[in-house]
């Protein structure tokens, strides 16, 4: 089962593919119902030694990060072997 942790914004890296995808408008409309409701679903980071690298909710941290929040709450999952 996956446990929720609170993470350093600044420990997760999102890969440059990721990156590329970003939308503002989504972002600025998660931000707003961050701002009302929370954050209500972690983003998924896999380890990467000390750090992680971002798997899901490339907006939800943006939108975080927008609000000038420190941490965000996360799960860590492992890399699948293929």
């Amino acid at each position: 089962m996956l446990q929720k942790q609170a993470l350093s914004i600044d420990d997760i890296r999102v890969p440059v593919k990721r990156a590329k995808t970003l939308d503002p408008e989504k972002v600025e409309t998660l931000a707003m119902d961050i701002l009302e409701n929370g954050q209500t679903t972690p983003i998924r980071v896999r380890k990467d030694g000390e750090k992680f690298i971002l798997v899901e909710g490339y907006h939800r941290l943006e939108a975080m990060r927008a609000l000038g929040e420190e941490t965000i709450e996360a799960y860590t999952v492992h890399a699948r072997l293929h």
